[in-house]
């Protein structure tokens, strides 16, 4: 009979929580993580743990028998990014078919990586927000925290009244019903600086929502035969994208909206 791990202590003195340490390194939420222990898939120095364990220098890590080097992800100083993502870039490491990823236009960090809050499909541009805290950014996509997110949506085709109403009491879409929790027109210059006027049949609208399902925005307005011409992410929970900012560009929070970012997730 294969020879079962024995379990270690639950806890020690010194070193970091496990859970704490990996969440904020992006391998998962605590929730995910203490599953995984309870699961038996973690084991320090050969043995099974116990959720609140604390990793001290030397100890040997691995998840589901793989080595994971740890002490790269001890404590440091979160930081947040804001990023003016463009269309035809997209949010992940790399790409087979070689396409741009935002990554490569990041700065390097010495430690850990970065993490995206949230997606922004290929033809979506707009703010995303990077940050090497892995548990924050967890945070602020989890759907419990209810994170506004806004738009800034080019749209063709007739949008009355009626339809405005129906996308805000909800519609039944393939994977369940959602709504715009704020819809309102736009008229004058865009956050692009291009006048709603010059297309008669484009008319730019401002919504907001709070999931981060995939497409959710596009698919709200396909539901009522609208097709979505432009769609740019402008506000994430109180981070707006400053007009200053330009694709392919970013700035980094400062203290205070660090701190005030983090409050509003509970760090």
């Amino acid at each position: 009979m294969p020879t079962v791990p024995k379990a270690a202590p639950a806890t020690d003195s010194g070193g970091e929580r496990i859970q704490k340490l990996l969440a904020r390194a992006g391998l998962g939420s605590r929730r995910e993580i203490e599953r995984w222990i309870e699961e038996g898939r973690l084991t320090v120095n050969g043995n099974r743990i116990q959720p609140g364990y604390h990793l001290k220098p030397g100890d040997h890590l691995q998840i589901n028998g793989r080595i994971v080097k740890w002490e790269k992800y001890a404590e440091q100083p979160t930081r947040v990014l804001v990023y003016h993502k463009p269309a035809g870039e997209l949010v992940t490491r790399r790409d087979p078919e070689g396409r741009p990823v935002i990554f490569t236009q990041l700065p390097r960090l010495a430690v850990g990586r970065w993490i995206a809050v949230g997606r922004l499909d290929i033809n979506t541009s707009g703010l995303l927000m990077v940050t090497n805290n892995g548990e924050l950014a967890n945070r602020l996509m989890h759907p419990s925290r209810q994170v506004e997110r806004e738009y800034a949506v080019r749209v063709l085709g007739e949008v009355d009244d009626a339809m405005i109403e129906r996308l805000q009491a909800g519609v039944e879409l393939d994977d369940g019903p959602a709504h715009f929790d704020d819809v309102h027109s736009h008229t004058g210059e865009n956050v692009d600086n291009e006048s709603v006027n010059n297309e008669r049949a484009n008319k730019w609208f401002y919504v907001t929502v709070k999931q981060g399902r995939n497409r959710l925005v596009r698919r709200l307005w396909e539901s009522q035969g609208i097709k979505v011409s432009r769609l740019i992410r402008v506000r994430y929970g109180d981070i707006r994208l400053p007009e200053r900012v330009r694709a392919h560009s970013f700035y980094e929070l400062e203290t205070k909206d660090l701190q005030a970012l983090m409050a509003t997730v509970g760090l």
